[in-house]
């Protein structure tokens, strides 16, 4: 069967990332045709956009994506397209498995978490109001003092249907995949209503799975603790939006970094499939950068899409070039200086080689 699926090369070091990524999937023998469509930061002046429609219409025809990091900037500018896509194709869950492979400098072993985080709501939700607006000065004097005069607001919704999306969709993923636990992560002892509405969601669906999947609650900025303590403690993690972009780095870090760390958004219809970690564009050009996490997103991808024998290869593939170490890109020696280090595209060739 062949699968057709939109290809998205970002901006920065994406470009390179994702052509060693496609040629390592290509070399599966799983029958792929790439639909290519730029997006990002070198496409605006050409689009007025970093996100062209013809993107999202392309994503939306083909059900499925895989996508190069992209530049967002910091304070300024655009909104993150990451957000923008998540948002125009209801792309309601994240899911960002943390695994541990040998050969990753860590100080744990062992480790196999999965985060399911909400992408709809929460701060993210983009529902802010800059200071001295009228907006945020109607915000302020509903605060009945408990607000600075001059502050910007930022609003955090919560609700029982995108709580229950998330959750629901977190313990069906902990079914199908073997998982043996839930834990609902949030800070419900203080944001009583928003937090805690996620809680009480959490509970309902929990109840519907009892006897199949465990469940429990943890607070966030306990579970911050735990995971440094006894990550082997915890299975799936379900989050609201903010907590859930915290806790994925923080889980990348106890495996080794986001170079290791891949991601997929996904919603009903859709699913686009991209590395955690940015565009690094000081990098560009230089096939410097670890492909690991994107190509691991692209194993992610050939999973959904039923490819899965070829999957369990291309992890086995990725698994047994990081545990040699020798052709492994600098941060993944032992001092990042060594010269036996590999560039993007050679240990694309080394995963190849291994398939």
């Amino acid at each position: 069967m062949k699968h057709t699926i939109t290809l998205i090369p970002g901006d920065g070091t994406g470009p390179e990332l994702v052509t060693a990524t496609r040629r390592v999937i290509d070399a599966t023998g799983v029958k792929i045709d790439w639909e290519v469509h730029d997006a990002g930061i070198d496409v605006v002046d050409k689009y007025g956009t970093p996100l062209p429609e013809h993107v999202l219409e392309s994503i939306r025809r083909n059900k499925i994506a895989l996508k190069g990091p992209i530049t967002t900037p910091i304070g300024t500018g655009f909104r993150s397209v990451n957000v923008a896509l998540r948002h125009s194709l209801n792309l309601f869950s994240c899911v960002r498995p943390c695994k541990t492979y040998p050969g990753v400098r860590s100080r744990y072993s062992d480790i196999d978490l999965v985060i399911v985080r909400e992408n709809s709501e929460d701060l993210y939700a983009g529902v802010e109001f800059d200071q001295g607006t009228p907006e945020a000065k109607q915000i302020i004097a509903m605060g009945g003092g408990k607000i600075h005069n001059n502050a910007a607001i930022s609003i955090k919704p919560i609700s029982p249907f995108g709580s229950e999306r998330i959750v629901r969709y977190a313990f069906d993923y902990a079914v199908k995949n073997g998982r043996k636990k839930v834990t609902a992560v949030a800070k419900a002892n203080i944001m009583k209503y928003t937090d805690g509405l996620f809680y009480r969601v959490a509970r309902e669906i929990a109840a519907e799975y009892k006897g199949k999947i465990d469940y429990d609650e943890v607070l966030v900025d306990a579970m911050c603790m735990q995971l440094v303590q006894r990550p082997e403690s915890y299975d799936v993690l379900v989050l609201p939006n903010l907590y859930g972009d915290i806790l994925s780095d923080l889980c990348a870090g106890l495996v080794g970094g986001l170079g290791v760390a891949p991601g997929a958004n996904i919603g009903n219809d859709v699913a686009v499939f991209e590395a955690t970690h940015g565009s690094s564009p000081k990098y560009k050009g230089m096939n410097k950068v670890n492909p690991t996490a994107l190509i691991l997103s692209g194993m992610l991808m050939l999973r959904h899409i039923g490819e899965t024998a070829a999957a369990e290869r291309l992890e086995n593939a990725i698994a047994a070039v990081i545990t040699e170490g020798q052709k492994v890109t600098y941060d993944m020696k032992s001092d990042r200086n060594d010269p036996s280090a590999v560039g993007t595209s050679q240990m694309a060739d080394a995963i190849i080689a291994k398939l």
